[in-house]
């Protein structure tokens, strides 16, 4: 009888420490399953690091950005994110690929991105994060990895816009339903909304892509009051109308060609009904100088974008106060970038689209309480490819061997591995004469570009290199590739041009014509 006891005891006592031992490792997991962070990655087009108000400049003492410095005193701010190619949708796709233009195909603003081709969100999904984006896609095809999605036809309109939702989806411009109010507003109530009445047993991952900062900069009434009675300063380059004058090897994109638009679409209303339908027209230089009409045309643009800069900083901090009020912020990764830089005035240029600073420059902040620094700095050089992987690091998943990111999550606790990148590469692919077709690297303090200006459209160039050392001249104001004391640095970053290509496999096997070029000119 005693030894009958005994071991109904002792099988009471396995059965209560195999139990014990489940809920332990089932504890674990949902211990584990907490831990790993929610993201909540928010993006605006074009909203250019001159327009923060936390990377200095002229512009520093007028943007109005409380939730940006509010996020910058929180989390960390990148000083070298750099975009690989930038234009919207090429940049886009990279941030969602985690691959270099030429590897997933999208290399122009026309292209697309198609719903089999695997992205970092389908990645998340199977890892176990819920999924969503909402606002601006730009890719024309169906978003795929996303458990919902809302988001603009093209470019879409800054008021009443139309979007869409897999309930009524069709490729490309088609589709959609209208929904009413100021695009940037809805799109930050809709991510609140969707984050609310989420799967509250996952990890989420929430992409919020606002439509601002982009031409036609336009913005809600309640901002029109900003900068009325106020002359906003001018870059030092602004009154810039000759390549001659630099040395550099293009012309670029402008200012006068943006007041040609604003006067175009003063005479004809029809042009409003795309990217034109420009805020406070009607417009006119009658009687102006060139440099006068300039002068006006800057005013309105830069007054009109700081604006349109505004509502989303006035929406940064909705999603923000949202976070804390519901208890989310401390176990939610939250990061504000742009999808490129953009020039307001510097070279005598708007638009984007150049290897100059201000346009490959990705204004970055990220705050993470559990783990990135507060109120700190990082000048390690990132780029959009990482995006893809940093997401993965903080959701605990494989990174897929396609993607060429790298995550940069070590580098955020100030850990910066001693193999991180020197040079971040750069390729635009369209061409046109003012802004031809280019490759190149910058570095901490070098840039060298090749402009081969030849490849999908238009010719070749009669100029083909353009260095700058940024510590001598930040503003790129002399190419000094043909300067002697730079001899030795530009052989050895030709060198280094030719590697990055090689390894990322940029190497134009497909276009002869390119290659011709590249063998005829790399000497000069």
């Amino acid at each position: 009888m005693k030894t009958l006891v005994r071991l109904y005891t002792l099988v009471l006592l396995v059965s209560f420490t195999a139990t014990s031992c489940k809920s332990k490792t089932e504890a674990k997991s949902e211990a584990k399953e907490q831990e790993r962070p929610n993201i909540l990655f928010i993006m605006a087009d074009d909203h250019t690091s001159q327009a923060w108000g936390i990377y200095g400049g002229i512009l520093e003492d007028y943007v109005h950005t409380p939730n940006l410095h509010r996020l910058a005193d929180e989390g960390t701010v990148l000083n070298n994110c750099l975009v690989s190619n930038s234009i919207c949708t090429p940049s886009r796709a990279t941030i969602l690929t985690g691959q270099y233009s030429h590897v997933n195909g999208v290399r122009i603003l026309d292209a697309g991105l198609s719903p089999q081709y695997n992205n970092i969100a389908k990645e998340m999904q199977k890892g176990g994060y819920q999924t969503s984006i909402i606002g601006k896609w730009h890719l024309k095809q169906e978003p795929a990895g996303f458990d919902y999605y809302c988001v603009l036809p093209g470019q879409g309109e800054y008021h009443d816009p139309i979007m869409k939702t897999k309930e009524n989806w069709e490729d490309y411009y088609g589709g959609g339903k209208q929904y009413k109010g100021y695009s940037t507003d809805i799109i930050a109530d809709m991510t609140i909304d969707w984050i609310e009445n989420r799967d509250k047993e996952k990890p989420f991952m929430a992409m919020c892509h606002f439509k601002a900062t982009h031409e036609p900069y336009d913005y809600p009434e309640r901002f029109a009051h900003l900068y009325k009675d106020e002359e906003i300063p001018v870059p030092e380059s602004f009154y810039d109308n000759s390549a001659a004058t630099t040395g550099r090897s293009f012309l670029g994109q402008s200012m006068d060609n943006l007041k040609k638009r604003y006067l175009d679409a003063t005479a004809n209303p029809e042009l409003r009904k795309d990217f034109m339908n420009y805020p406070g027209l009607p417009f006119s230089v009658e009687g102006l100088t060139q440099e006068e009409a300039r002068y006006k045309t800057y005013q309105k643009m830069v007054k009109d974008f700081m604006r349109s800069g505004a509502a989303v900083d006035d929406n940064i901090g909705k999603l923000l106060d949202y976070l804390e009020a519901s208890g989310l912020a401390e176990n939610t990764v939250v990061i504000y970038t742009a999808d490129q830089g953009y020039f307001l005035g510097e070279h005598g240029w708007f638009d984007k689209r150049l290897i100059f600073e201000e346009s490959i420059h990705m204004p970055f902040v990220i705050r993470y309480p559990k783990e990135v620094r507060a109120g700190a700095r990082n000048k390690d050089l990132i780029e959009n490819v990482d995006f893809s992987a940093l997401f993965a690091d903080y959701a605990q998943i494989d990174y897929p061997k396609t993607m060429q990111g790298r995550s940069f999550r070590e580098n955020l606790k100030g850990n910066t591995p001693d193999d991180w990148r020197d040079y971040g590469y750069y390729r635009y692919w369209d061409h046109s004469k003012d802004r031809p077709g280019h490759f190149g690297i910058r570095g901490q303090r070098y840039k060298l570009a090749f402009f081969y200006g030849n490849g999908f459209k238009g010719a070749a160039q009669d100029q083909f290199w353009d260095f700058y050392d940024l510590q001598e001249d930040p503003h790129e104001l002399h190419n000094a590739y043909n300067d002697p004391k730079y001899k030795d640095i530009i052989a050895e970053m030709k060198s280094e041009i030719l590697k990055q290509r090689e390894t990322l496999g940029d190497t134009d096997l497909d276009n002869p014509e390119i290659l011709a070029i590249v063998e005829k000119h790399w000497n000069d």
